[in-house]
């Protein structure tokens, strides 16, 4: 039996796609609207949601596009309401994942506080909806309303610790260990016999575990020997005791730091 991966798993070592029933641009029928819909601004006031929004606007974009350019000064702050987005490091032309971002992330919010260059590129991974909020008034908000500060502070620590948590992985573990809990942390408490389709491109995943995509093609070959076989882009678990006996996850590596899903609607 395959499964599609769950939305609400670690954004540590095993990073996942936004999930396939996210909200479409549509939902919303204006910058407004989806202001009120972003669960972990629920404490900021009227008011100053009302400001924002008369200097935000929706933005649809297609996979694939580039967002932004290192060394671009911010112009908007950027919400991603659905879909994902690549971080990048770029030297030389040439490209690494640094983080691949999900609803509701803000895009690199430090060059945006700071009024600083970007440090990354970010490029559209799958159709990204975005709420874009003029750059300056982003900062007038969190300068005047303590709850929308205290908001923008929240969700640029989960991100900072999402960093931590990768950085960690890549420090403290083997090429064969961070494949191995990468895997493990994919299909969770699932029993064997159960088969789970990788949620990236084979080189994006190399790229975020720090290995090229060679190293990381023998590193999955090798999984077989601890009952996870890799049949494409489907993880087949064979042997899940072996696999979690193998390559046990750490919390304060493997576990979530999660984003606050978007409020239900009141009718």
């Amino acid at each position: 039996m395959e499964m599609d991966l769950p939305s609400d798993r670690p954004h540590g070592a095993a990073p996942a796609v936004a999930p396939a029933n996210a909200p479409d641009l549509a939902s919303w029928s204006s910058a407004r609207e989806a202001l009120q819909d972003i669960g972990w601004l629920h404490e900021v006031q009227t008011e100053t949601l009302d400001a924002l929004a008369a200097e935000a606007l929706l933005h649809r974009v297609p996979a694939g596009s580039v967002l932004l350019e290192q060394a671009e000064t911010p112009v908007f702050a950027q919400f991603l309401l659905a879909g994902s987005i690549e971080l990048l490091g770029i030297r030389n032309q040439v490209e690494t994942l640094i983080e691949l971002l999900l609803p509701v992330d803000l895009v690199i919010p430090a060059a945006v506080i700071g009024d600083r260059p970007y440090l990354m590129r970010a490029r559209v991974y799958e159709e990204a909806h975005l709420l874009l909020i003029r750059a300056e008034a982003f900062r007038e908000a969190i300068a005047s309303d303590h709850a929308f500060c205290r908001a923008i502070l929240g969700r640029q620590a989960a991100q900072f610790r999402r960093q931590v948590r990768m950085q960690k992985n890549l420090k403290l573990r083997s090429a064969e260990e961070r494949v191995g809990c990468y895997l493990v942390a994919l299909f969770g408490q699932s029993h064997t016999g159960i088969a789970v389709r990788l949620p990236l491109e084979k080189r994006l995943i190399a790229s975020q575990l720090g290995m090229t995509r060679e190293t990381f093609s023998r590193a999955l070959a090798g999984m077989a020997k601890f009952g996870m076989l890799i049949r494409g882009d489907v993880l087949h678990i064979e042997d899940a005791a072996a696999a979690r006996a193998r390559f046990p996850l750490d919390p304060l590596i493997d576990g979530p730091e999660p984003i606050k899903p978007f409020q239900d609607r009141k009718a």
